[in-house]
């Protein structure tokens, strides 16, 4: 169906409906109640009248809707759920299991004929990161990523499964690199008189703990853990992006400004949103119009998350200074 007809459609839906209520509310709280009633039953009607059109605007969004792209956003911290671990993130972030069920649903809706990307965050964990990889390379249909602020190590992940990828002139991207931390607490609990003993069942079961220091094989047996998500990293980024392995791995994870990223083929254009959406139409070969993909929320949620909100306001500050996370992060 073109536009004119869609409009049309949709007009006719509304207006159908707008009828249907008055009719409705004038027979039922109007014309049969009595002398004394009348004055509710205009305030009735006019209620249902409301309601009716609401109703009719829902349905007729869904009947027919007026985008051609589905767009996603990941911002801050990439973890499972959205909590950002130890230090939080953002309360209103999407998990990395919301971000994926939002472009699978884009991927289902017919409507939407191109996903778009956009990308702000530093990175996180690996295997969400990758699973909003994935979900994006299975996309059927144009996708192109937009690097806002950031789109770093599991930011720059995500991108590469992506036909394009954009950014802004001092946009930050790259850090093609892993992590993994410890904190070590030996001395903390010397100097207050707590020993630490764990009973194990395999030499490496331990490995990685903050009570006891890092025995040389162990710290090489997770430097190989490390070493296994790298590898993994340059190789998802080499395919995706049509370059050399060892050019990936020249860049020494670091990151660079938009234009030097354009300019070593890290990036594909530089733009604006305006000039990403120009590409869009390029691709679509029609004007785009862009309809963000949100996670569904019950009223119980987002009571929870403006109570997160709050606490997170609160402690941001010193949250910002926490950084104990040993899990592998990109």
């Amino acid at each position: 169906m073109n536009d004119t007809t869609d409009a049309l459609g949709r007009g006719l839906l509304v207006a159908l409906a707008l009828v249907v209520g008055t009719v409705a509310g004038w027979l039922l709280f109007v014309r049969y109640p009595g002398d004394l009633a009348d004055l509710l039953g205009v305030l009735l009607l006019l209620a249902t009248v409301g309601i009716a059109l609401r109703v009719a605007g829902n349905i007729a969004s869904a009947q027919f809707p007026t985008y051609n792209v589905a767009e996603v956003t990941v911002e801050g911290p990439i973890t499972r759920d959205g909590g950002g671990g130890p230090v939080p993130s953002s309360p209103t972030t999407p998990g990395a299991d919301d971000v994926v069920e939002q472009i699978q649903q884009a991927d289902d809706d017919p409507a939407a004929e191109a996903l778009l990307v956009k990308l702000n965050t530093p990175g996180g964990a690996v295997v969400p990161s990758d699973d909003i990889r994935l979900a994006a390379e299975r996309f059927d249909g144009p996708t192109v990523a937009y690097a806002t602020d950031t789109c770093a190590s599991g930011g720059y992940w995500i991108a590469s499964a992506c036909d394009e990828l954009w950014a802004r002139r001092g946009s930050i991207v790259g850090s093609v690199g892993v992590r993994g931390s410890r904190f070590t607490a030996t001395d903390l609990l010397d100097r207050a008189g707590i020993s630490y003993e764990q009973l194990t069942a395999g030499e490496f079961k331990e490995a990685g703990v903050p009570f006891t220091d890092l025995e040389d094989d162990e710290r090489e047996y997770l430097q190989g853990l490390v070493d296994g998500y790298y590898e993994e990293f340059v190789e998802r980024v080499a395919e995706g992006r049509d370059m050399d392995p060892e050019f990936v791995r020249s860049t020494e994870a670091k990151v660079y400004l938009g234009r030097d990223a354009e300019e070593l083929g890290l990036v594909d254009a530089l733009g604006d949103r305006e000039a990403v959406e120009e590409r869009l139409e390029e691709r679509l070969d029609a004007e785009p119009a862009v309809e963000e993909f949100t996670p569904a929320e019950s009223p119980l949620a987002r009571l929870r998350g403006g109570a997160a909100a709050a606490a997170y306001a609160l402690g941001q500050g010193v949250a910002d200074a926490v950084d104990g996370d040993a899990e592998f992060r990109l």
